[in-house]
């Protein structure tokens, strides 16, 4: 039973890794800034001026944002673009048919976008938006001119490309082939340029000894830019985890209580006990 039990736990983190990461990308790990109020508002300003365009939030309204901090002055005069009450839903203009006439799909409503890409016992989904936002490349060979590590062939653009300045990427797949009729271990790199023009060369490995693998390299133009780039995406990543579930701050704190009290009452139902019984042998 026992062994059945570690077998169906084993094939669950195999499977929570291969869900987070389509593209066999694995996933950077998020920072914890849920309980930062700032990072929250600067999340939910990028999310509304970056991704509210194609993207809905038909769960969330505005006035929810004052969880953040937030008054409903603030929200109407620097959040409020799509509608003119506090209280309405976070709607689009853009229709599903256009959308996916557009974009060949419907771009997806963004309300608990961080809870579908969670996995049980592997990444979040707040690891997984933060790692697909910092990975797009210009590919001038793709429809949008554009392609992502963690999500390959990805029917969407860049969204924050303006943030993140020039990127030059470099995908290198180590493989097998046959050379001169005997099998060699061949380094195949791609550099897609800040345009998205690619230059591929090849390279045979003396005693390789690692395996087939894939690497991806990033390499930004300004140090500076992809710096506050990364925690303008950390913040993004945040506010989409506490948009999917607003509530979470709340249930986490009074979890820490009932756990206090619970310890508490274990303390007094063992005292109680050994009062009750100390004359019974």
């Amino acid at each position: 039973m026992i062994k059945k039990l570690l077998g169906v736990l084993a094939l669950t983190l195999t499977c929570s890794v291969a869900v987070a990461a389509e593209g066999g990308y694995p996933l950077d790990h998020a920072p914890d800034r849920l309980n930062n109020m700032a990072s929250l508002q600067n999340g939910a300003r990028l999310f509304v001026n970056y991704c509210l365009g194609c993207h809905s939030a038909n769960s969330m309204r505005y006035n929810k944002l004052t969880q953040l901090g937030l008054t409903e002055d603030e929200i109407k005069k620097n959040l409020l673009f799509t509608t003119d009450k506090v209280g309405d839903l976070m709607t689009i203009a853009l229709t599903r048919q256009d959308g996916a006439k557009w974009f060949g799909a419907a771009p997806p409503d963004l309300s608990v976008i961080a809870r579908a890409k969670s996995t049980n016992l592997g990444p979040t989904g707040v690891d997984y938006i933060y790692t697909f936002l910092r990975t797009f490349y210009r590919d001038t060979t793709k429809k949008t001119g554009w392609d992502n590590a963690v999500f390959p062939s990805v029917g969407m653009p860049n969204p924050l490309w303006q943030l993140q300045g020039p990127v030059t990427h470099t995908h290198s797949h180590t493989h097998q082939v046959e050379q001169d009729g005997k099998t060699v271990w061949q380094r195949t790199s791609t550099t897609y340029d800040p345009l998205g023009y690619t230059e591929t060369k090849a390279e045979t490995l003396q005693n390789h000894r690692g395996g087939e693998s894939t690497q991806h390299t990033f390499q930004a133009q300004s140090r500076s830019q992809s710096i506050a780039f990364d925690n303008n995406v950390a913040d993004l990543a945040n506010f989409l985890g506490w948009m999917a579930e607003p509530g979470q701050l709340f249930r986490k704190q009074l979890g820490v209580w009932v756990l206090l009290f619970l310890g508490l009452f274990l303390v007094v139902a063992w005292r109680l006990n050994a009062a009750y019984w100390k004359h019974v042998k």
